[in-house]
């Protein structure tokens, strides 16, 4: 046994990063470099029923083919860490667009109810996915292996390409918001259109891909958080503070909605699943599956969390935003403010690059299958060979990401669209049919009922959604052309 132990700690040492690549690890933690699992080995579970009590060791037959290697860390964030992930997410600079993307099209009433019943909805869908992430005695640290173990390998392929359709559509708005907040920093300082919007994408983009190369997974995300955190704060501030400024000094504001009849319906369901976009994230088992045991309990927290502080900056520059300048809001809330330029660069470039870190949230699930599927496995995360095959295979993603953020700059309608494609899917029909499965034993009847109610409305929801989507897409495109300079 001694023999045995000793031959594993050396072949551990063995893997270990060579010192000239430990640059990059000393701004993450030193226990990253070492605490990576292995592309081929498989964690350790403990049996757990659906309450995650322990209950004797069982598997499923359909678990065959759902695979838990991983070359990403599971299991070391605390829940406040978690909590902040979910955050950054939801206070991302999409949030300087909600005025425009939300209020605009539903007015005050429609657009205040809106955002108050789509945090409720989305913090209750969310809670019955976190409640799910144990069930039947393992953890399900994807999305699609959690389809996959309740419904079988068809769901399975469809719940991935649900979730990676979302996942690149975000980040493409992500790379979209990078690109109009560099175009707003160059049009303060010079007026001879020179630095077109396709160009600040394309500077967005590659930026997107030196930071995916340096951060490996997404618990190494730590410090960046926080300073995620204070780079939202700054944006949001600055356009409170001048959205309040220019709101005090104007005169008259029309809330009226624009549009025809048929304008306004399309824009009212558009809105709705904009609506819907702005609270999910479409990843929450990968969050979970970073998260410290008990892991349904510290997510729950992390979810209260999102959903009571977490919000708060959001509602504040969204109802200050149209408050200030009414159905003639921008879809970048920055554009629409007056104030000094220093104020405005400064908050422009705080959006910049909090745009940068909140993608690689959002991209962590096709670079963890990336670095499962294709990577090698051996050594540290920062050994040459493994930074060379994410130069290579991120950049390779983003560079298609960062095309058709190009090719198609209309972030109003991605947000829309993504909302009708993915969100309602993943979110609310997927999460409460899963729901129902699982725990059909143990519900009512009024139970059994309320959840259908939610597959088939919020499914109904979904197909209405996309159809708007696709008509503002095809409005906006005959509006502008491709590659436009918005």
């Amino acid at each position: 046994m001694l023999r045995k132990r000793l031959e594993e700690v050396g072949g551990a040492e063995d893997q270990r990063p060579s010192p000239s690549s430990l640059i990059w690890p000393l701004l993450l933690g030193e226990r990253d470099c070492y605490q990576v699992m292995p592309a081929m080995e498989k964690p350790t579970t403990t049996a757990v029923d659906e309450r995650g009590s322990n209950k004797g060791s069982s598997t499923h037959d359909r678990d065959q083919g759902v695979s838990d290697d991983t070359a990403h860390q599971i299991s070391t964030d605390p829940w406040y860490q978690v909590a902040f992930v979910l955050t950054t997410g939801v206070n991302s600079a999409y949030v300087l667009g909600y005025s425009g993307s939300v209020m605009v099209p539903l007015g005050w009433v429609g657009g205040t109810v809106g955002l108050v019943l789509a945090a409720a909805i989305s913090m209750y869908a969310n809670a019955l996915l976190a409640r799910l992430h144990e069930t039947g005695g393992k953890r399900h640290i994807r999305y699609r292996d959690l389809a996959g173990h309740i419904y079988g390998k068809k769901t399975y392929a469809l719940t991935w390409t649900l979730q990676y359709v979302n996942l690149f559509m975000i980040n493409t708005g992500f790379i979209i918001l990078a690109g109009q907040a560099l175009k707003a920093v160059y049009v303060l300082y010079r007026d001879d259109d020179i630095l077109k919007l396709p160009y600040c994408i394309a500077i967005a983009g590659f930026v997107c891909a030196i930071f995916a190369f340096g951060i490996p997974y997404l618990s190494a995300l730590r410090i960046w958080l926080g300073v995620s955190t204070v780079l939202s704060l700054i944006y949001i501030i600055v356009a409170f503070v001048l959205s309040f400024h220019d709101g005090v000094n104007a005169p008259p504001r029309d809330y009226s909605i624009p549009g025809d009849h048929t304008s306004k319906i399309f824009s009212t369901i558009g809105a709705g699943a904009t609506l819907v976009f702005a609270y999910n994230t479409g990843m929450l088992p990968e969050i979970q599956a970073t998260i410290l045991p008990p892991v349904v309990k510290n997510m729950e927290k992390a979810l209260w969390f999102q959903f009571t502080i977490g919000i708060l900056p959001m509602y504040a520059v969204t109802f200050i935003g149209y408050w200030a300048y009414g159905s003639s809001t921008s879809s970048y809330l920055l554009n629409s403010a007056n104030g000094p330029v220093w104020v405005k660069t400064l908050a422009n470039v705080s959006a910049f690059f909090q745009t940068v870190v909140s993608l690689h949230i959002f991209a962590s699930p096709m670079y963890e299958y990336l670095d499962t599927r294709f990577g090698s496995g051996v050594g540290g995360p920062f050994a040459f060979h493994n930074i060379l095959f994410r130069v290579i295979v991120r950049g390779g993603y983003l560079t298609v990401n960062t095309f058709v953020a190009a090719f198609l700059p209309f972030l109003g309608d991605f947000m829309s669209l993504t909302g009708a494609i993915s969100t309602f899917p993943l979110t609310f029909v997927l999460a409460n049919h899963m729901y129902l499965k699982v725990k059909q034993n143990k519900l009512s009847t009024m139970q059994k009922g309320w959840h259908w109610l939610n597959v088939l409305g919020f499914g109904a929801f979904a197909v209405l959604a996309f159809i708007a989507g696709v008509r503002l897409i095809m409005v906006d495109s005959q509006t502008y052309h491709f590659f436009a300079d918005l």
